[in-house]
């Protein structure tokens, strides 16, 4: 038995060609959504991890906090969140991801302050401003220095800050 030469012929040879193309053209379409969709799931799946460290970290200061005040008949008011927000994130071009481990290593720095009293963090509100301006973050081996332009202090700890990326030396 014999299998026909059909490479020899030029409609084949077109046939051939075209499915290796198309092949090729689907591998690398099947490759960019597949990184589109991957960077997606790490996306939601570093909100999730904040959350869940947030409301952990959150959840052990007010409970050791609510033992503390169980003992006084008034309750003063106390920090109960930290919100970060970065200006500029567009002009730098930060990732999503980048942008949560900066709100991350801003957090870590100024955790403590969960649980505490409104009225002392106002009055150490400058403490707190340079504690944060004055830290060098690195991320992906890059150094990002912040400059604090809005902070409110009420139950939820806002902080509106604009980055610069700083001397990686």
């Amino acid at each position: 038995m014999h299998i026909p030469p059909y490479y020899k012929k030029p409609s084949w040879q077109r046939f051939f060609a075209g499915a290796f193309i198309g092949a090729c053209i689907a591998y690398f379409i099947f490759v960019y959504m597949h990184g589109f969709m991957y960077e997606q799931l790490m996306s939601e799946n570093k909100d999730l991890q904040d959350k869940v460290s947030e409301l952990e970290n959150q959840n052990e200061a007010l409970l050791e906090d609510k033992q503390d005040l169980d003992k006084k008949s008034k309750e003063p008011l106390t920090v109960t969140s930290v919100e970060i927000t970065i200006e500029n994130k567009d002009e730098l071009k930060l990732d999503k991801l980048i942008i949560h481990d900066l709100q991350n290593l801003m957090k870590e720095e100024i955790n403590h302050i969960i649980g505490q009293k409104v009225s002392v963090i106002d009055e150490s509100a400058k403490l707190l401003i340079s504690s944060l301006e004055n830290k060098e973050y690195t991320v992906d081996e890059l150094t990002y220095v912040f400059t604090i332009k809005k902070l409110t202090i009420s139950k939820t700890l806002k902080i509106t800050a604009e980055a610069e990326i700083g001397d990686s030396a």
